[in-house]
């Protein structure tokens, strides 16, 4: 037995709960409480990595789970994972397409010209990491005419079909493979267990909800040389994708909304794949849901490793399903790690009682003697 039951504890469990909720509101009375919505907008990258690792896409939630997690992710992550087990599976929606995606970020470094263009939209990679003391104190007024002054000068909304997949360009040419059909449906992580070896949509799912953290991690390691996936983005793209329903009358696929996502396709080094058929690149896919470049472009290099590891086996880690694919969860990873918190009185007796054994017989035990060389040196 490693756990045991603490008893009498309710009291004190209860006295935590107050701490905890009273540092929330640690400015007492003259605070005000954080407004979902302020959450939801003004955090919107941490929002992003919620409804992503939490496997939920609901922005309001992920900012109320945010907000009762005092700004812990994965806190929240597990809270709306959580959540999102408790309600009904109404339906499945078939196979969505990212083509038609309301584009707000759409860049490639695979080429710098590419049909429809380079679309920076809203980035840090261009801004200096200078602290912007004048956040410190803004002021309602000024924050309000941000938005104004961008409604008044926005462009006029630039359709889909603007920006065709820079893939599709490439498969055209015959640089890379045809798109693989499969009559096999994807593989629902939230309803059967990952047994190895697992399908690649096993692979995708796992990973598009995982922690943003380990999955860089993990394919960081493979960047350095822990792997030779050495990929080129030939694609990410940031936007809005429409969810598509059959009508309950007419069977007609229905848009009842969108979600934002980000998506990051990466072209990686040629080969051939069976005797006798010329050469083409790789590919790499990452997707999640939110505004979340880092966690898709990792996604996109570990799907590349893996693939390679499944057809050819793992020869480091970032190639080895097992490996990558039960260490990227963050829930997991969380409850794990905090388990140790819980009393383990039983096993640490049991370990102190193993060593005053140990030490016992290490003192009456007879000492090796000193050979007469040793003697005579020392």
């Amino acid at each position: 037995m490693g756990y045991v039951a603490i008893k009498g504890g309710a009291e004190a469990i209860a006295g935590a709960e107050q701490v905890l909720e009273t540092l929330r509101a640690a400015e007492g009375d003259q605070g005000a409480p954080l407004e979902l919505k302020a959450i939801e907008h003004q955090l919107r990258l941490l929002t992003s990595r919620v409804i992503s690792e939490g496997g939920l896409y609901h922005p309001a939630l992920a900012a109320l789970a945010i907000k009762q997690s005092h700004g812990d992710t994965l806190e929240a992550a597990f809270t709306l994972r959580a959540y999102r087990s408790t309600k009904p599976r109404l339906l499945e929606t078939p196979v969505q397409d990212t083509s038609k995606m309301r584009v707000i970020r759409r860049i490639s470094s695979a080429f710098k010209d590419i049909p429809g263009g380079q679309m920076l939209g809203p980035t840090f990679d261009y801004a200096l990491r200078l602290m912007r003391l004048d956040l410190a104190k803004e002021q309602p007024e000024t924050f309000q005419e941000i938005a104004s002054t961008f409604l008044r000068n926005a462009p006029e909304p630039i359709v889909a079909d603007s920006f065709p997949k820079v893939v599709n360009s490439l498969r055209a040419e015959g640089l890379l493979p045809p798109v693989a059909t499969s009559d096999r449906l994807p593989f629902d992580i939230t309803r059967e267990p990952l047994v190895f070896p697992v399908p690649r949509s096993a692979a995708l799912a796992t990973m598009s909800r995982a922690e943003t953290g380990s999955l860089l991690a993990i394919a960081y390691s493979n960047m350095r040389g822990y792997g030779d996936v050495h990929p080129t983005i030939a694609e990410l793209r940031v936007g809005y994708v429409p969810v598509e329903l059959p009508h309950p009358v007419t069977g007609e696929l229905t848009e009842i909304g969108e979600v934002l996502m980000t998506e990051c396709e990466v072209v990686a080094m040629y080969e051939a794949t069976d005797a006798g058929q010329k050469p083409t690149f790789t590919l790499g896919y990452g997707a999640c849901f939110g505004h979340n470049e880092v966690k898709a472009i990792s996604m996109a290099i570990l799907d590349r490793a893996l693939q390679k590891g499944m057809a050819d086996g793992a020869s480091n880690p970032s190639e080895d399903p097992e490996f990558v694919l039960l260490h990227v969860d963050g829930a997991d990873a969380m409850g794990f790690a905090s388990h140790y918190k819980m009393p383990h009185y039983v096993t640490f007796q049991s370990d102190m009682d193993r060593l005053r054994t140990t030490q016992k017989k290490h003192d009456t035990s007879p000492q090796p003697q000193a050979t007469a060389q040793e003697s005579k040196t020392s």
